[in-house]
């Protein structure tokens, strides 16, 4: 069984859109926070690969097949973005200084917590595109020399954690204006946050959306210079 699933693309692709199907099915019956979709299937995922002996690595490469829906599905938020253009554009000044503010801060948060745990520099590269989409966030590891498999891990984990704690946060610090929600979520969490930004409402998914592309687009610039600091 276990060398039947390890060499089977449609296994492995099974359990990864059953996991997800299960776990899209346990949050609409209880919508918890901690029920999140995502983080069930993963939980779920890594469940069968531990049960059927499989190796991560085995289970990645026959699951290869989904990272080519990775980009479509990215260009696909395009939609709330045209939808919402007109008050977008209107506010496009504003949109920018935020998003460029959240990139610049992410980055030297992440340079100032990397020096105080005496991280290297591969260690460093490795998370400093934790906030950008999946298909941005591993070029610019595999470029600047991170370790690959570990940024995979680390981008999905802080999409999670911003699909989960959103609310949460924005009522925390009073945040109710909808372009000032997308931009943080956005900014932070990436695709995985913005599905949640989008469930808040159609301006913040917009603007979360919107945030994703800008964000990527500065980290891929601004990525390097921290290298080189560092």
């Amino acid at each position: 069984m276990t060398e039947f699933v390890s060499q089977s693309s449609l296994a492995c692709i099974l359990i990864t859109f059953l996991s997800y199907w299960i776990g899209d099915a346990i949050h609409k019956k209880w919508p918890l926070p901690v029920l999140n979709p995502l983080l069930v299937a993963i939980i779920l995922s890594a469940g069968c690969i531990y049960v059927l002996h499989l190796s991560p690595d085995e289970f990645s490469t026959q699951n290869k097949s989904l990272n080519l829906l990775l980009t479509p599905a990215t260009v696909c938020l395009a939609l709330p973005l045209y939808e919402q253009y007109q008050l977008l554009k209107k506010n496009f000044r504003a949109l920018c200084i935020g998003i460029t503010g959240g990139v610049i801060a992410n980055g030297f948060l992440i340079f100032i917590l990397a020096k105080l745990f005496h991280l290297d520099q591969t260690q460093f590269i490795t998370l400093l595109p934790k906030s950008v989409t999946t298909a941005i966030g591993l070029g610019i590891s595999e470029e600047l020399g991170g370790i690959v498999p570990v940024t995979v891990i680390i981008i999905a984990f802080t999409g999670v954690l911003g699909n989960v704690s959103a609310r949460a946060v924005c009522r925390l610090c009073r945040i109710t204006e909808p372009l000032a929600q997308g931009i943080g979520i956005g900014t932070a969490s990436h695709v995985i946050g913005t599905s949640k930004a989008l469930e808040i409402n159609e301006t913040a998914g917009a603007a979360s959306s919107l945030s994703i592309a800008l964000a990527g687009i500065l980290t891929a610039l601004f990525a390097p210079l921290l290298a080189g600091l560092y």
